[in-house]
């Protein structure tokens, strides 16, 4: 069984095998597609962004697709970046651009409450919904980035119970109690059903 997971980042991708690393499938990058069209994130959800990938890459490839989508919330800022998390600071923004503009709007508000939202989509070869899940972790946006493990927020994101950053922690660690690792478990057992 192949699944294409629709991601053409490839942290990301890294991060999303690690999770599922306990099923017997072989996982594809998008990345690794030849030809594949990006597909353009123009829905005003997180799960309409997963679905609209998953579904798009699927019909493209005759495939069943894996598709997520992750927004970063903060409280302080009305939810703010929300879904336009990966280009907060503009279309073709770095990581870094993202984190600076954050904690510019940010100053030194005292509600530095935060939360990770991850909604995974699977699809069938014929580009029908599977299953949707949703994972969330809370926490708190630091004043500094601290760390250099991860990507995106995770120098900047303190998850509730812990001390570090997400980009301080091991990736094995993050990947126990991340967003991601979280909406990935709940859809395990609709990725089973496909075998």
């Amino acid at each position: 069984m192949k699944i294409v997971l629709a991601t053409k980042n490839r942290h990301k991708y890294s991060e999303m095998k690690d999770i599922l690393n306990e099923i017997d499938i072989e996982f594809i990058c998008a990345a690794d597609i030849k030809d594949l069209p990006d597909v353009d994130e123009d829905q005003t959800t997180i799960e309409g962004n997963a679905i609209k990938k998953a579904v798009e890459i699927s019909r493209y490839t005759g495939l069943p697709a894996l598709a997520d989508d992750t927004g970063f919330f903060v409280d302080a800022l009305n939810d703010e970046p929300g879904v336009f998390a990966a280009r907060y600071a503009g279309e073709n923004c770095s990581y870094q651009d993202n984190v600076n503009k954050l904690l510019k709007n940010l100053g030194d508000q005292s509600n530095r409450k935060a939360r990770f939202e991850t909604v995974v989509a699977l699809v069938n070869p014929d580009g029908q919904i599977v299953s949707v899940k949703k994972g969330q972790i809370n926490g708190v946006v630091t004043e500094i980035p601290q760390g250099n493990s991860g990507f995106g927020y995770d120098p900047i994101f303190q998850p509730e119970g812990f001390d570090k950053t997400f980009a301080e922690l091991t990736d094995a660690e993050k990947n126990q109690i991340s967003h991601r690792a979280r909406a990935f478990q709940a859809i395990i057992p609709d990725l089973k059903t496909l075998k």
